[in-house]
């Protein structure tokens, strides 16, 4: 008789999303079906809608223990500066770290917007990241390392700029052999991006929304 698959798992929640993530690394966010995902984990294929009742909610919870391990990477980072201007440059460091670390769920985070609004976790994991950016920025304005005012222009600067870096990595788009090699890069870029601001105020307004055609 052919051998029936398990509906049950151990930790069928985190199952799945390993499942997920090694599709996604094969094929994209978009190339699988959840029934791909149950036999790869190796269940049956109503498992998965215990825990995710469409693909999207699956990608949201890959977003969002993305954010969280972002939030964790940039703030351990962060923790080997003994100054407030060397725990932002370092938060930046470990932004790229985090994405040559876990490439599969940066794509999901940055590459499908649509999920952080539908998602409540992943769009409160997603604040927390750009809240503990925010923070660095703010130690550096109290300790005049940074121009006062609105943090924000300053930390969506920052963010571009890993982001960017993030991005041309994960894609192959840098002249560099190795990972070692893109974040040495990484913390040239920050030191420059770090003395430029506290050099020069931003002076970048954030645009309201765009008026109808």
């Amino acid at each position: 008789m052919p051998r029936t698959r398990p509906y049950h798992h151990g930790n069928l929640k985190q199952a799945l999303v390993a499942a997920a993530i090694e599709l996604i690394r094969r094929a994209g966010p978009h190339g699988f079906t959840l029934r791909e995902v149950a036999r790869r984990a190796g269940v049956s294929h109503n498992a998965p809608y215990r825990h995710f009742r469409r693909r999207d909610d699956l990608l949201a919870e890959v977003a969002a223990e993305g954010f969280e391990r972002l939030t964790k990477s940039m703030n351990e980072a962060a923790a080997r500066g003994a100054s407030p201007i060397e725990r932002f440059q370092l938060s930046g460091w470990g932004y790229v770290h985090f994405a040559l670390r876990y490439p599969e769920h940066f794509t999901v985070m940055f590459d499908r917007p649509g999920i952080l609004k539908s998602s409540a976790r992943c769009k409160e994991a997603g604040g927390k990241a750009f809240a503990a950016l925010l923070g660095f920025v703010r130690d550096c304005q109290e300790a005049a390392v940074l121009s006062p005012g609105d943090a924000q222009p300053i930390a969506l600067m920052a963010w571009s700029v890993v982001h960017g870096v993030s991005k041309l990595a994960i894609s192959g788009q840098l002249p560099f052999s190795t990972q070692a090699k893109v974040l040495e890069f990484t913390s040239s870029l920050t030191r420059t991006l770090a003395w430029g601001l506290a050099q020069e105020p931003p002076g970048v307004a954030i645009p309201g929304p765009m008026p109808p055609p």
